[in-house]
C-alpha cells in the first residue's frame, strides 16, 4: 500500500488486516535465500516513514545491505563475535546492568525455550556462542538493515524511532515478509561504521534481518508469550 493510499474495503476488513499483520509478527531466526526486490524494500520504508515523530523531526537513518557487502560484513562480524568479543561494546545500553523480576524470568524463559528447540543444553556455552553468531549472518536473510540516530537527539526521538521500526516489521508482514530486530549488532558499531561509512555523529541503534522466513526451521516455531492486558493496564472510569 502506497503511503497516501486508503483502504477500499470495510472497516472490519481493514482492522482484521492490520491486526493479522501485528499478531503474526515474530522474530524469525532462519530465512530462505529468496531475494527481496529493492522496490519492495523502498515501499516498506516509505510507508513506515509515516510514523509519528516529535515536531516531525523524522530521526531515522537507515542503511540497507545485501549481496557481497552483506557477506563481507557478516564475515568480519562473526569473527569479532567469536574471537574478539572483549574489544567491542555498545555505545548506548539496551539492557540493564542487572535484571530484576519479572524481566529476568521472561528473559530466561525465551532463551531456554529457544535453546531447547535447538537441542542446546544448559551450560553448553560454546553452542550458545555459535548460535548467537547466526545474528551476524542475518540468520541467512537476503536483506540486512542498520538503524542510526544523530547523537544530538534525545529520548523522545529514540521513542519515535521505535514506532518507525515497528512500522517496518508490520508492513513487511503485510507483504508476506518476516523480520528479526537485533540489538546484538550495536556492540560492533566500529566494524559496521567502517564498512558502511557511517559517521561518528550517528549512534548505531540496532540491526534487522528482512526476508522470507524458512517455515521448516525448528527455531521459527518459537512463539513467545505475552502478558494479558489486565496484568499491565489500569482503567479509570470505565
Amino acid at each position: 500500500m502506497a503511503p497516501d493510499a486508503s483502504f477500499d474495503g470495510t472497516q472490519e476488513q481493514a482492522a482484521a488486516a492490520v491486526e493479522a499483520a501485528i499478531a503474526s509478527r515474530r522474530s524469525m531466526r532462519r530465512f530462505l535465500p529468496t531475494p527481496v526486490d529493492r522496490e519492495l524494500i523502498e515501499r516498506i520504508l516509505a510507508v513506515s516513514s509515516r510514523a509519528p515523530s516529535g515536531t516531525n523531526m523524522q530521526p531515522w537513518q537507515v542503511y540497507v545491505v545485501g549481496g557481497k557487502t552483506k557477506a563481507k560484513l557478516s564475515e568480519e562480524l562473526v569473527d569479532a563475535h567469536l574471537y574478539h568479543r572483549a574489544d567491542h561494546k555498545t555505545e548506548a545500553a539496551y539492557y540493564p546492568d542487572k535484571f530484576v523480576e519479572p524481566y529476568l524470568g521472561r528473559r530466561r524463559k525465551v532463551g531456554w525455550d529457544l535453546y531447547g528447540l535447538l537441542g542446546i543444553e544448559k551450560g553448553n556455552v560454546e553452542a550458545m556462542k555459535q548460535q548467537h553468531a547466526h545474528n551476524f549472518r542475518f540468520f541467512d536473510a537476503p536483506v540486512g538493515m542498520f538503524f542510526a540516530i544523530d547523537r544530538v537527539l534525545e529520548i523522545g526521538s529514540w521513542l519515535d524511532y521505535g514506532m518507525f521500526m515497528e512500522n517496518i516489521m508490520v508492513a513487511a508482514r503485510g507483504h508476506g515478509l518476516d523480520t528479526c530486530p537485533q540489538a546484538a549488532f550495536a556492540d560492533f558499531h566500529k566494524i559496521i561504521r567502517r564498512h558502511l561509512g557511517i559517521q561518528e555523529e550517528q549512534i548505531i541503534i540496532c540491526g534487522m534481518s528482512l526476508g522470507y522466513a524458512d517455515n521448516e526451521a525448528i527455531e521459527n516455531t518459537l512463539v513467545t508469550e505475552r502478558e494479558p492486558v489486565e496484568n499491565f493496564t489500569r482503567f479509570y472510569d470505565f
